[in-house]
């Protein structure tokens, strides 16, 4: 029988039909002590046959994971550019699936692929590794095996410390509801715990959304989502008292794995800031919603009950380890022009009581920041040249589904060079945070019901797949990763590379080194490299100064 192994490129999606171009003979990787590298082992078979696959010569064993396709059947809107890999319904390479062996699956007919990635220890000699990844028949030990080599080379620095504010919305209710266990009993919490340290480690999260309230956040009006309220609230005649204990476990997790900040959830309902979240209230022995869609975001009641509750909480977060500096309030998610109104009021229900606070909103419209009502937009990449023209301080970016010509985002149909090219985007426009709304939304559009992000992929027909979240839910409560989020950590390390550099040369220099390697002479969020070569050649360019300048 007739096999074929190559290695490709950690930025190529191999589909089952389709070969995918291989890593140029002598290719080298660079990756830092303390980050990673990756490749991917790609085999087409004659017959199914298992084949054993381990790296020699490397500073350190590989994780081999299986690069899994799910089904789309939305994979974009009819209103897209042509840098979609594909636009029509298909299987899709994108979770990565744990092995039980290194092993790799060869198909007839199919490509299949491996991701080999080498987590570089802190403590690895610098230098070239000739990584030689042999592949042999499982139960064959007299067959020659199948070599393939590429060159690992640890680069001498160390990195300096993220400092991008990375948010990727995180959704404690679905986890919840696809592992079918109670809101914080002892099962919710192991897995809290082990998505959340994931997305510290894996994934470059530094913020985490925190449910004091249940977030009012894709909830169909009227509707509810299920309750994951952190904080009880006992009503006791005109005063409150709360009960903080869950939010600190929380915090605690945070800390513990790294989250340099807490993201409290939108104090105020979406589109348009109209009515309060649903908030649930003890009294006389009952505990009850006491708000939500029927109650206006200008209630007294609702005032009186913020201003027990806001000071209370920022002198406990404090105290947890998270002062005004390491905390992000939100008053409402995306409000237009037309709901201008509605957001000033509820913004006045707050504005005294988050004085000094950092008030963070995603939004589109620069008139909300020139009237003062955001003081620390998040803007969407499409809508962000008018907010850098008018030399906006500290500006956050996101992307969502509606960012879907021309600007970089993570839909499965997309190439994966479109998501890594973030960070050098993020970099030359000096960007201070990135927000992204779904690392783990399990739902349909409105949270109408709980899905199967294996199956359903694009929440009923809501979003282009792969729009709703970048991890998928594994055994055990134990999150699994995507070629996404690999693509988007590398992202995130080609941006503190840049950084660095720029500390190191100046800004002028690192620049021109960029637009220098893209062949360009001004890059912006609708233009830019499309291809995968581009940030491999960046990521050798920026590493090989960074040396020169370190010695």
């Amino acid at each position: 029988m007739s096999y074929e192994f190559y290695l490709v490129s950690p930025l190529e999606k191999v589909f089952w039909n389709e070969a995918p171009r291989p890593l140029a003979q002598g290719a080298v990787l660079s990756a830092w002590r303390g980050t990673r590298a990756s490749v991917q082992l790609v085999c087409r078979g004659g017959d199914a046959r298992r084949f054993d696959v381990q790296a020699l010569g490397a500073p350190c064993a590989p994780r081999l994971r299986a690069v899994a396709c799910v089904p789309s059947d939305f994979p974009c809107y009819e209103r897209r550019d042509d840098g979609y890999l594909r636009d029509t319904p298909g299987l899709f390479p994108d979770p990565l699936m744990p092995l039980e062996r290194p092993q790799i699956l060869a198909l007839p007919g199919q490509y299949r692929s491996v991701l080999l990635t080498f987590d570089v220890p802190q403590d690895a000699r610098p230098g070239d590794y000739a990584v030689a990844v042999e592949v042999r028949p499982e139960q064959a030990k007299g067959d020659a095996p199948r070599i393939l080599r590429f060159t690992l080379r640890v680069r001498a620095a160390e990195l300096d410390a993220q400092t991008l504010w990375h948010t990727e919305w995180f959704h404690a209710d679905c986890l919840a509801q696809y592992y079918r266990v109670e809101p914080f009993s002892e099962a919710h919490w192991t897995i809290l715990e082990r998505f959340i340290a994931a997305a510290a480690r894996e994934h470059g999260v530094n913020v985490l959304l925190t449910p004091v309230f249940t977030p009012p956040l894709d909830t169909a009006v009227g509707g509810e989502r299920l309750c994951v309220q952190l904080v009880e609230i006992f009503s006791e005649g005109e005063a409150y008292r709360f009960d903080f204990s869950r939010l600190g476990r929380w915090a605690a997790i945070c800390r513990k794995h790294g989250v340099k900040a807490l993201e409290i959830a939108h104090l105020f309902t979406q589109w348009g800031a109209e009515a309060t979240p649903n908030v649930y209230v003890w009294e006389n022995g009952r505990r009850r919603r006491a708000f939500g869609w029927d109650v206006p975001a200008t209630s007294p009641a609702y005032r009186l009950l913020l201003c027990a509750l806001l000071p209370a909480l920022r002198a406990y977060l404090a105290a947890a380890g998270y002062d005004d500096a390491h905390v992000i309030y939100h008053i409402s998610d995306e409000p237009s022009r037309a709901q201008e109104a509605s957001y000033r009021a509820a913004r006045a229900q707050v504005a005294d009581l988050l004085k000094g606070c950092r008030i963070v909103d995603a939004l589109s419209d620069l008139t909300f920041y020139e009237q003062g009502l955001v003081e620390h937009p998040a803007v969407a990449v499409d809508h962000i040249e008018p907010f850098v023209r008018a030399g906006v301080p500290g500006l956050w970016a996101y992307y969502c589904c509606a960012q879907c010509v021309d600007v970089p985002n993570r839909f499965l149909a997309m190439p994966l060079a479109r998501c890594r090219v973030l960070g050098v985007l993020l970099y030359l426009y000096r960007i201070e945070g990135f927000l992204h709304w779904g690392y783990n939304f399990y739902n349909t559009q409105y949270s109408l019901r709980p899905v199967d992000p294996f199956f359903e992929t694009h929440a009923n027909y809501a979003f282009p797949s792969g729009d709703a979240y970048l991890v998928y839910p594994g055994p055990e409560g134990e999150p699994l990763s995507s070629l996404r989020a690999e693509a988007q950590a590398d992202a995130l390390t080609d941006l503190r590379a840049l950084r660095q550099l720029e500390r190191l040369a100046g800004r002028e220099f690192t620049v021109r080194l960029v637009l220098a390697t893209a062949g360009m002479q001004e890059m912006t969020f609708r233009r830019y490299p499309q291809d995968a070569a581009f940030l491999l050649r960046l990521r050798e360019r920026v590493a090989d100064e960074i040396d020169a300048r370190l010695g």
